[in-house]
């Protein structure tokens, strides 16, 4: 089997594993709490986005990893986890739904943006080396997280029930 398509299988595996932890899990726990506490989970879990700089570092990827795949990545992950960060300290304020809005919609555009640009520049699953898990493994989490804090945003405001 090609290295390609081991990837892709890795991605859509965890794409189906992580939907059911979801489903089964997390939005249950999520549902019963109040939006600002739904929203500060999932928000405290996108802070730790920094892991995308590991694409610029020598010896966690290959040096061949194409850097129009590995900077935009790397980049768009901090500002993502910074957004987090910054709507999460805001949360409770009156900025505090639209700095989550930002941070949503930035960082589920940086996701897509990545997995396109990783097609378009050729991307080579050994170019990623130990980055592999990134894409195959935390990637799908936090696209489904983000679906999730979507939802959340588009609930009544004062709905406690989400």
């Amino acid at each position: 089997m090609s290295p390609q398509i081991i990837f892709g299988t890795s991605i859509a595996f965890s794409f189906v594993a992580w939907s059911i932890v979801m489903a089964r899990y997390v939005w249950p726990m999520l549902h019963g709490l109040a939006r600002a506490d739904a929203l500060r989970a999932l928000l405290i879990l996108h802070s730790f986005r920094f892991v995308g700089l590991a694409f610029m570092v020598p010896g966690v990827v290959s040096p061949d990893l194409p850097a129009a795949f590995a900077k935009p990545a790397a980049y768009g992950d901090i500002v993502a986890a910074t957004l987090a960060l910054v709507a999460l300290a805001s949360l409770l304020t009156r900025a505090g739904t639209p700095l989550v809005w930002i941070f949503n919609l930035w960082g589920s555009a940086d996701l897509l943006h990545a997995f396109y640009q990783g097609y378009v520049s050729g991307l080579q699953p050994g170019d990623l080396g130990a980055g592999y898990f990134i894409p195959t493994f935390i990637v799908p989490m936090l696209l489904i997280t983000h679906a999730l804090v979507f939802r959340i945003l588009l609930q009544r405001t004062g709905s406690k029930d989400l």
